[in-house]
């Protein structure tokens, strides 16, 4: 069976059904082994991606194809919070881990019941570096329970795992009974180190993993047990530790390469494979740098085949300049992979995870045929909305199939106003999984409606915003840098850069609107940073008109658009009322229960009854900015009605001033063709 075409992995085949197979030996789907692409030296496979891309549906897609067929280990890094080991996840999902010890701990659990060899050489190791603060219940217990499972996984012991942490706890803590209480804290966290090494020992000796770990220290650390020196440089920290971690690490690979002799290689077994997602946290980070640095070593004492894959948010670290970069089409048929020089990222293969194609979406609203005919552009008006974006393709998608199954008729323009499955406004679910820091998101709500920065900030200290250890606006953009959605965001830019995240928290801010209070509605937003611009002068007269019409008050921008016109006679200034009137005109409309949407009938003239005391020009101008206002919200198809009305009203104003009737007239011929195609409307002389 197919990836379901409503699922995020719509699109991902290539990865999952053709490189993966073919570096571990098993197909996906089929009880049957696959020829290999690479022998000796596999690439470590780095999917990366920006929120919602699919990153952690591939790595759970590849577990539950390959879980039981094979050696598999599935972990989720994320950044330390405790000292608190996690306990396995009941639901069978991936287990977290927020330092690399607990990465591997976790690997050896998830790898040893399948493998021939249960890390005898990394189990020890693992012990010896998992001391604690002498006196410390927490750190004690966490050290503990990874005792337990790590024992239990390896089959060294049996019975219940609390039973055994509590067990090993009581031991250890019999050992340290004559620590000096008064000595100092780094004897103390020695002699833990000391006490968890002979209690190991006590239980399961260690000769061949001390002769092997005693390899891997300086001669004159001869004489001494080379467990208790691994514990104590790991604790020591600083170049030390990263020792420490790099023998951990070549202890980790040693096994899983003796895992696999000369008979199971030549069975083709299938390799092993671990899943490490969110590899740019901290511990995954060191996973994987250390990983690749022992494979780069020109003389490598293991040829391990462990195939990995891990995730990473963003693109690629910039230390990667020697990775091989391939897009999803190219797996296909081979990887393209092969290691360039010794440096540690030429042992990456990058697969950047790509947003979907305009014709990939219509299959996701019409999966049964045949269906309830919709809206002829709605999966134009959802990728013109989305971008491709993976997530909120797939649950806008689902919402639209929901809707008509309940007899709605959806047209582009209601796409933000569904519900998600769970019943919840459709952006108040998606984003809750793309801005996963509810504090940083109700900021980012109100605030995305600011021009920029310094509007953004100007309306955190009117709101009273409340910023951690700076101010809000800053606090805000660090967020979103931190997360991905973009770097290095200018002062004079957007707050919020991305066109996607923007247009979901703007409409977040208009649906919540209508029950806010202390000055956070709507109206109260857009009049204070109406007020804002506006004291800037000329420079922010556009702003100023476009908070203006935010907040519903389209006679107010008429006139003044209608005024400057007439008063105005310096032909220099015709590229600047075009701006205006432009900008103005992407303002976002206001919530439906202080508004009507009667931009329609306004643009095309239905209702010049009303105006009729107004001077034509003043008319015209109003049937103007209702046109740009409705052919100008992103998601929406271009009405050709609309499109037309542009050319139609500066065609009129054109010959109806003395100085401007050049650059209006180039402004007739050319808007309606950039409101069709969705492009920027351009300006003479800007």
């Amino acid at each position: 069976m197919r990836v379901s075409e409503g699922s995020p992995l719509y699109g991902r085949d290539p990865l999952l059904r053709s490189l993966v197979p073919r570096l571990t030996g098993l197909a996906y789907d089929e009880r049957s082994r696959t020829g290999r692409e690479h022998q000796g030296d596999l690439p470590v496979v780095l999917v990366t991606g920006y929120h919602g891309m699919g990153r952690s549906a591939v790595l759970e897609e590849l577990a539950a194809r390959y879980r039981d067929r094979l050696p598999l280990a599935h972990v989720r890094a994320v950044a330390s919070e405790s000292a608190a080991f996690p306990r396995a996840p009941a639901d069978g999902g991936a287990p977290t881990a927020s330092t690399l010890v607990e990465i591997l701990a976790e690997l050896v659990c998830g790898l040893a019941p399948d493998l021939r060899r249960r890390f005898p050489v990394l189990v020890p190791g693992l012990f010896a570096v998992s001391g604690w603060h002498h006196g410390n219940g927490e750190q004690r217990d966490a050290a503990c329970l990874r005792f337990a499972r790590l024992l239990l996984a390896c089959r060294l012991a049996g019975g219940d795992e609390n039973a055994l942490r509590h067990a090993w706890a009581t031991a250890v803590e019999g050992r340290l009974e004559t620590v000096d209480a008064e000595a100092d804290a780094e004897w103390r966290r020695d002699a833990v180190t000391a006490a968890v090494v002979a209690e190991y020992a006590d239980r399961y000796p260690p000769a061949a993993a001390q002769e092997w770990y005693r390899g891997r220290f300086p001669r004159g650390a001869d004489g001494q047990d080379p467990l208790v020196l691994l514990g104590e440089w790991f604790q020591r920290g600083g170049d030390y530790r990263h020792a420490a971690e790099q023998t951990l690490m070549a202890a980790f690979l040693h096994d899983v390469a003796s895992s696999f002799g000369r008979l199971q290689r030549w069975n083709r077994e299938p390799w092993p494979l671990i899943l490490i997602d969110d590899a740019h946290c901290p511990p995954g980070q060191d996973f994987l740098d250390l990983l690749l640095e022992h494979r780069a070593l020109p003389e490598r004492p293991d040829r391990e085949e462990l195939v990995v894959v891990a995730t990473r948010l963003g693109g690629l670290p910039e230390n990667a300049s020697d990775a091989v970069r391939r897009d999803l089409p190219d797996l296909v048929k081979s990887s393209g992979w092969q290691r360039r020089g010794l440096a540690p990222s030429a042992g990456l293969l990058a697969v950047p995870l790509t947003p979907l194609g305009r014709d990939d979406i219509l299959p996701l609203l019409v999966p049964d045929w045949p269906a309830r005919p919709l809206h002829p552009y709605l999966a134009s008006a959802v990728h013109s909305l989305t971008g491709g974006h993976p997530a909120v393709t797939t649950v806008l998608c689902a919402a639209v199939l929901d809707a008509t199954k309940r007899g709605r008729s959806v047209s582009p323009r209601d796409l933000l106003e569904l519900t998600a499955k769970d019943g919840r406004p459709v952006t108040e679910a998606l984003l809750e999984r793309l801005l996963p820091d509810r504090r940083q998101r109700d900021r980012l709500t109100l605030l995305s409606l600011a021009r920029d920065s310094t509007a953004a900030e100007a309306l955190a200290e009117h709101l009273r915003l409340q910023g951690p250890d700076q101010l809000p606006a800053n606090s805000a953009t660090d967020y979103l840098e931190e997360q991905q959605w973009q770097q290095l965001t200018p002062p004079d830019q957007p707050l919020v850069t991305d066109a996607l995240l923007r247009t979901l928290l703007v409409h977040e801010a208009r649906r919540t609107s209508s029950r806010a209070e202390d000055g956070r509605g709507w109206q109260d937003i857009h009049r204070f940073l109406r007020m804002h611009h506006a004291q800037r002068g000329e420079s922010g007269e556009a702003d100023a008109l476009r908070h203006t019409l935010a907040a519903g008050n389209a006679e107010t921008v008429v006139a003044m658009l209608a005024e400057e016109f007439q008063s105005e006679k310096d032909a220099q200034a015709a590229a600047h009322w075009l701006l205006c009137l432009q900008y103005a005109a992407t303002a976002p409309t206001p919530p439906t229960g202080d508004w009507t949407d009667e931009r329609m009938q306004i643009a095309l003239g239905a209702h010049d009854g009303r105006y009729a005391e107004l001077h034509e020009i003043e008319r015209c101008v109003n049937r103007l900015l209702h046109a740009l206002w409705h052919v100008s919200e992103p998601h929406a198809e271009p009405d050709p009605d609309m499109c037309k009305a542009v050319g139609e009203e500066l065609a009129y104003l054109s010959p109806r001033h003395p100085s401007w009737h050049a650059v209006l007239g180039q402004a007739a011929r050319s808007w309606p063709a950039a409101a069709r195609k969705k492009r920027p409307f351009p300006i003479s002389g800007q």
